[in-house]
């Protein structure tokens, strides 16, 4: 799974299956565990609080809920609850646990029921149960946190294997053997290639890497994530007049590149300033990675009206008395 930045502390409210819970409420039996996370399918998204206007904006929520959807889809699973309806539920939670900081939203749909392996088909489609936790998680953005980096040996999933661009909980297994083998080796993090071997991208979040000028990003079809984050990165440089290329990108190229950087919801804007110990441009943060950085900043926390269809206000009835 993406990392996050969570606090220990639990909010008031998750929603589950149609309805807000109280969290020590929101149980299961160990039994439903196993097999139902084969399938699960979650969804990383990112509230960011602007204290100026003492307001909560959620990036990009239409979109992550479309590929919620989509990944329900692709794992035969039943789709219940509209996308209209849970932004509904998601607002609602914001609102009942008064978030008033930075919130990591997670909605995760797994198949119910509990016991042992089930055999899906069109005509019987698994029941499903839903959960979305809202919890503090606070931005890394214009912290400069840099990340050295390696080449995992571990390979990135390929599509017809697993799907790599819906968010299958199954999925980030593989992110999380290129992590482990990263930090037991000294770095920070782990970069994949697909079975091509050219580059895909790292556990949990896409990347990107500026050649004299240009941005260079792997394609949709290069087995990675097909991220939203990645996407609003892409149109975000093109409107500041950055060139950019979606190619496959060679493991070298990433030892003479000028910039690199990870791209996602809990990665935000990383940037790479070493891979495989060679130093990334002068081995700091680079001059396009840092515009970027400061852009996005601002239009997730709804500073930038030009991008205000990318946010969506959350908090305007904060303080509003739960049930």
């Amino acid at each position: 799974m993406a990392e996050g930045h969570e606090t220990s502390a639990f909010p008031r409210y998750l929603w589950w299956n149609g309805k807000r819970t109280p969290w020590a409420e929101a149980t299961t039996h160990v039994t439903v565990i196993g097999w139902s996370s084969v399938s699960a399918i979650f969804e990383g998204i990112m509230a960011y609080w602007n204290h100026d206007e003492q307001e909560l904006f959620v990036f990009r929520l239409d979109a992550h809920l479309r590929r919620f959807l989509r990944s329900q889809k692709m794992v035969r699973m039943t789709q219940d609850y509209t996308a209209a309806q849970l932004t509904d539920a998601i607002t609602d939670l914001l609102q009942a646990n008064d978030a008033r900081e930075d919130t990591y939203i997670m909605p995760l749909a797994f198949i119910g029921g509990g016991g042992g392996f089930r055999r899906l088909t069109a005509t019987d489609p698994a029941p499903t149960d839903i959960t979305i936790t809202a919890r503090p998680s606070s931005s890394h953005l214009l912290k400069r946190e840099w990340k050295h980096a390696c080449v995992s040996s571990w390979t990135r999933i390929p599509d017809n294997v697993m799907p790599p661009r819906i968010k299958n909980l199954s999925n980030y297994r593989n992110s999380q053997l290129a992590s482990a083998e990263a930090s037991i080796n000294g770095y920070d993090t782990a970069i994949l290639l697909n079975t091509a071997g050219k580059v895909a991208e790292g556990p949990g979040a896409c990347l990107l890497m500026v050649r004299d000028g240009i941005l260079y990003t792997p394609g949709v079809t290069d087995s990675i994530l097909e991220s939203i984050t990645r996407e609003s990165i892409i149109t975000l440089a093109r409107d500041l007049g950055i060139e950019v290329v979606e190619r496959p990108v060679d493991r070298t190229e990433l030892y003479i590149a000028d910039e690199v950087f990870f791209c996602g919801t809990a990665a935000e804007i990383t940037p790479i300033v070493s891979v495989d110990r060679y130093p990334v441009g002068d081995g700091e943060q680079g001059p396009i990675t840092s515009r970027l950085e400061g852009a996005f900043h601002d239009i997730v926390r709804g500073k930038d009206r030009r991008y205000a269809h990318w946010v969506t206000p959350a908090a305007a009835a904060v303080g509003v008395p739960a049930d």
